[in-house]
């Protein structure tokens, strides 16, 4: 086990990738000798050779319509978006033609492309380089969405994504590229639809990807600190449940969303009949809590038996 950065997460990632497998490269605005804006590729350029790490032109509609097309030719790309807001420019070549093409040549041919983009806000990027977009792709049938929220996450989920077949979405959020982490030394693969239990609780679950990860176990610390307290006499114990993966399409018209197993299979294990707290969702922006909402009411449809009351939104 090493400690590593986010971003020392990604970069083990890639060069291992590239070292496993010849037909994986790399393609994206300034990843080769730059070493990509948040130098998330750096190094790899000087390893692998502009064969495989290859520079673009500014056009993100190129850049994925090239992944897309190499991969149906036998080849593993993995594209990065530099700004994930910058995926609205070709939103038609991902939604309409890389999500699509399986389904639409019956299972014949597999699109093994992976996107990398760099997501969220906080850093002082402004308002058109610094939206969570993740939430713009959860309804599109096909794709395969991750959001990892730790350096072995980083590392784990991107390998993973590398070795599917399927169109996959790589959302890395920039606040955590400097943040530290443990992780694995040998092929440490995160299981894509696999969420994880973070801290155990009986009170509140709270469900959390990327930087709120981070961010609702901080508060959980707080909360339990009020053990004993005249408002929380037994203390308020907190559950974090964070899906480091959002949805995938399990062949061409059989969609499943979240991993709902793990948030009931815990609460069954903590022996919950019922859940006063209930389920809180945690989201860095409005479009986020749009869909924190939708996943609620989700949760609340298909484990009806967990709730005292009933759902409603904040």
């Amino acid at each position: 086990m090493s400690e590593l950065t986010y971003r020392e997460g990604v970069i083990r990632a890639l060069e291992e990738e590239l070292e496993r497998d010849d037909r994986v490269l790399l393609l994206g605005e300034d990843v080769g000798a730059a070493g990509g804006v948040f130098q998330a590729t750096a190094g790899l350029f000087e390893r692998f050779g502009p064969r495989r790490v290859r520079d673009t032109p500014i056009s993100e509609q190129a850049i994925v319509g090239c992944a897309l097309g190499a991969s149906v030719t036998g080849l593993r790309p993995v594209a990065e978006i530099m700004f994930a807001d910058f995926a609205g420019v070709c939103f038609d070549q991902i939604a309409n033609q890389l999500a699509k093409y399986r389904y639409m040549t019956g299972g014949q041919t597999a699109v093994p492309v992976t996107i990398r983009m760099a997501n969220g806000g906080g850093v002082g990027f402004a308002a058109q380089h610094s939206q969570a977009v993740e939430n713009w792709f959860l309804n599109v049938p096909g794709l395969k969405i991750c959001v990892p929220g730790t350096p072995a996450d980083a590392y784990g989920l991107l390998k993973a994504a590398i070795r599917d077949d399927n169109p996959v979405l790589v959302f890395e959020h920039k606040q955590l590229y400097p943040s530290r982490g443990p992780v694995p030394d040998a092929d440490g693969l995160v299981e894509l639809g696999k969420a994880a239990v973070v801290r155990t609780g009986s009170d509140i679950t709270v469900v959390a990807t990327q930087l709120m990860r981070h961010r609702a176990l901080d508060a959980a610390e707080v909360l339990a600190a009020y053990t004993g307290s005249p408002y929380f006499p037994g203390g308020l114990f907190e559950q974090t449940f964070s899906p480091g993966y959002l949805k995938f399409e399990r062949g061409p018209s059989r969609p499943v969303t979240l991993e709902w197993a793990t948030y009931y299979d815990a609460a069954d294990q903590a022996g919950i009949s019922r859940l006063y707290g209930g389920i809180h969702i945690a989201a860095d922006d409005f479009a986020g809590r749009r869909l924190g909402s939708g996943i609620g009411k989700k949760a609340y449809a298909l484990a009806s038996r967990y709730f005292a009351g009933t759902a409603r939104r904040r």
